[in-house]
C-alpha cells in the first residue's frame, strides 16, 4: 500500500488492442509521499473503469492504492511523463484499489507536499530570460517561475482522426515581462479552473516553442509538466480574525491552520442538503442525471461519470470571530463523522440530531484554504482541507 498526494495527472487515452479486438484505455498520474520522492503510476483497463477512476480524484487529492511495482519502459523512459528514478507503478481493476484518503494524520503529512516544487526551486527561467533567449529555447523543456495574470476562454477542437479536445490559454507575468502565453490541455484545465489571478506558479518541464503566428515564444503544459501552486507549506496557525485580516491585506489565496469550534453543523436538515451528487467537473447534478449540464465541463465528450458524497457548509468560531459557510466535503466529512454516506442516509432524524450535537461546539484543528474575494460580503471564502478534534493538550 502507498499513501501519497497527486501532483500531476494526464488525460484518458485509448488504443486498439489487436489481441482482444477492442479499445484499451489508460491514463497516468504522479504520486508524491515525501519532499524528495515521487513516482509515476499508469492505469489500464476498459473504458468505464478507467474513465470512472480518472474522474474519482484530481490533482491535490490524497490516495491509497495497491499497485504493481515494475521497471520503467527502457524505450519510452520519461518521454511522456515526469522524470523519476528506475521504477513505475501499474494500476489495474483486478489487482489494485485507488481511493481518497481520509486519515487526518496522513493528510496533515501529505498536504504540504503539494506546495513543494519537484525541481530545484532555484533552477528556473524568468519570463525575461525566455524572451531574451528566443528561438534558442525552441523545443526545450524548462522550469518557469511566474504569476498568473489572466485566464482565457475554453476552446473546443476536433483532431484529424475525429478525437475531441480542449485547450485553454492563460497569461503569465513577472517583474520582467507583463504578459506571456501558457497553453493548457484538458486535465490541466481542471487545475487552472481553481486558480485565481496573481497566484504564483512553479512550472516544471514546460515545453517552450516559437509561435510563428505570434512571432514570439509560448509555453505549453504537457504530460511531463508538474505545476506547483503557491510554493509553500501549511504550517502557519491563525485565529479567525487573523485569517480575515490577511485576506484583506493580500489578494492571493493562502493556507493555514486554525483552532476553532464547530458552531454550525446542519446534519439534521434534509439529506439533500448534506449529501450531493457532482459530475467530474464538480458541477452539482441530480442523482439520476445522464449527463453534465455544465457547458464548460471538460468531460462532456466522455462517458458520463458522477460521484455522491457529503457536501455541506459549516461555521467555525473562536474567541476572535466566525468563519461562515465553509465547504466541508467528502472524504474529510467521513473521517470527522465516522460514517459513510450510505450509513448516514439510514439514520433516523433523532440519530442525525444526536450526531450533530456530538460535534457541535467541539474544538477542532482545521486546515483551511482562504480565497480573498471582493465579490463576497465577507471579503473571503474558506475551504476546509482537513478537520479533526483538537488534542486537549494543544493550546494555540
Amino acid at each position: 500500500k502507498l499513501a501519497g498526494i497527486i501532483i500531476g495527472k494526464s488525460d484518458v487515452k485509448s488504443f486498439p488492442d489487436r489481441k482482444i479486438g477492442e479499445e484499451r484505455y489508460t491514463f497516468s498520474f504522479t504520486v508524491q509521499d515525501s519532499p524528495d520522492f515521487f513516482i509515476n503510476v499508469t492505469a489500464w483497463g476498459h473504458d468505464a473503469y478507467i474513465i470512472g477512476l480518472s474522474n474519482s480524484f484530481s490533482i491535490g487529492d490524497c490516495v491509497i492504492e495497491n499497485p504493481l511495482v515494475t521497471n520503467k519502459d527502457p524505450e519510452k523512459g520519461d518521454k511522456f511523463c515526469p522524470t523519476t528514478p528506475l521504477y513505475r507503478l501499474l494500476v489495474s481493476e483486478a489487482h489494485s484499489q485507488v481511493r481518497l484518503c481520509a486519515e487526518v494524520d496522513t493528510i496533515d503529512r501529505l498536504l504540504p507536499l503539494i506546495h513543494l516544487p519537484v525541481k530545484d526551486s532555484g533552477d528556473f527561467y524568468s519570463l525575461g530570460d525566455i524572451v531574451a533567449n528566443g528561438q534558442k529555447l525552441d523545443g526545450m523543456a524548462i522550469n518557469i517561475l511566474a504569476a498568473l495574470k489572466s485566464i482565457g476562454e475554453l476552446k473546443q477542437f476536433t483532431t484529424s482522426d475525429g478525437r475531441k479536445g480542449q485547450r485553454l490559454e492563460v497569461k503569465l507575468f513577472d517583474d520582467s515581462v507583463s504578459s506571456f502565453p501558457l497553453i493548457w490541455d484538458r486535465e490541466a484545465i481542471q487545475l487552472v479552473q481553481t486558480l485565481i489571478p496573481k497566484e504564483t506558479l512553479f512550472i516544471a518541464d514546460a515545453k517552450i516553442s516559437f509561435d510563428s503566428f505570434r512571432n514570439g515564444m509560448t509555453a505549453t503544459v504537457n504530460s511531463k509538466t508538474i505545476i506547483t501552486v503557491n510554493p509553500d507549506s501549511i504550517t502557519d496557525v491563525y485565529t479567525v480574525s487573523q485569517l480575515k485580516q490577511k485576506a484583506q491585506e493580500t489578494p492571493e489565496p493562502f493556507f493555514g491552520i486554525t483552532y476553532s469550534f464547530i458552531s454550525k453543523l446542519d446534519l439534521d436538515s434534509s439529506v439533500s442538503k448534506v449529501i450531493k451528487t457532482r459530475s467530474s467537473c464538480k458541477f452539482q447534478v441530480t442523482d439520476d442525471a445522464q449527463s453534465c449540464t455544465n457547458q464548460l465541463c471538460p468531460g462532456r465528450d466522455q462517458v458520463f461519470s458522477a460521484s455522491t458524497g457529503f457536501d455541506l457548509l459549516v461555521d467555525f468560531t473562536d474567541h476572535t470571530g466566525t468563519l461562515h459557510a465553509c465547504p466541508l466535503r467528502s472524504p474529510v466529512t467521513e473521517k470527522v463523522l465516522g460514517c459513510t454516506t450510505e450509513e448516514f442516509t439510514s439514520l433516523t432524524d433523532d440519530e442525525r440530531t444526536t450526531m450533530k450535537w456530538k460535534f457541535l461546539l467541539e474544538r477542532c484543528k482545521i486546515h483551511v484554504k482562504i480565497i480573498p474575494s471582493s465579490k463576497l460580503k465577507s471579503g473571503m471564502r474558506g475551504m476546509v482541507l482537513a478537520c479533526s478534534l483538537a488534542d486537549p493538550g494543544e493550546v494555540k
